[in-house]
């Protein structure tokens, strides 16, 4: 899932869990709890998702959960943290290896297809819990912000390598590019999950993606 705002991501969860030292057991029960929970709150959103629902999905008590999450907030933060692991870290390789349009390209279709599979149920992960928390909780906000913010630098590390090596030429700013890149993506997961359609994702990335373009030194990998 940007002093930085990644500078101290953990916040109190992480300080707490450090000091644990948590067994093998133990880390299991924690994973376990977290994938409950962030699995419910993905499908019923965090009003929908209470903590009974985590202790019964996970199978633990109430002492186990609070053991390793003191507060929903803690949990929630937590989710946060392993919703940015499970999008934005599973696409930085492929996002670093970008290497030309073509590249840029396969990628955005790997997006779109991994939303066909969904049918495009639950959107975003990181974006719908952004809508959910940015009005409500200023400490998860500024998580979500760190998450969209570690996705941002990952595309724009990739368009900066296209740039370095002459795909991309010197006009083209990849920051901004970047940015604009997420933002599409953003608009197509939300527009596509209300209309249960890849249709405005492919339009929205498509359409970044001629804005790139416009920036090449060669129309294809192949040039």
């Amino acid at each position: 899932m940007v002093a930085s705002a990644s500078s101290d991501r953990t916040g109190p969860v992480g300080r707490s869990l450090a000091a644990q030292r948590l067994t093998a057991k133990g880390e299991r029960t924690r994973q376990s709890i977290l994938v409950a929970a962030s699995e419910l709150i993905f499908e019923q959103g965090l009003a929908g998702a209470t903590i009974e629902d985590v202790q019964a999905a996970a199978n633990v008590s109430a002492s186990q959960l609070y053991h390793y999450f003191p507060s929903k907030t803690a949990l929630v933060r937590a989710v946060i943290k392993f919703q940015e692991d499970g999008v934005v870290g599973a696409q930085e390789q492929a996002l670093a290896d970008l290497g030309t349009l073509d590249g840029l390209r396969a990628w955005a279709d790997a997006v779109v297809d991994v939303q066909r599979q969904l049918r495009c149920r639950g959107g975003c992960p990181i974006g719908s819990l952004g809508s959910q928390l940015a009005e409500t909780d200023p400490e998860t906000r500024f998580d979500i912000a760190a998450s969209f913010q570690r996705w941002a630098d990952a595309i724009r590390d990739g368009l900066r390598s296209m740039q370095a090596s002459g795909y991309l030429t010197a006009s083209a700013s990849p920051d901004d590019l970047a940015l604009a890149l997420l933002a599409a993506l953003q608009g197509g997961f939300l527009l596509g999950q209300v209309q249960r359609s890849t249709r405005p994702l492919r339009i929205a990335l498509d359409a970044i993606l001629a804005l790139i373009a416009t920036h090449a030194a060669f129309p294809s990998s192949e040039a």
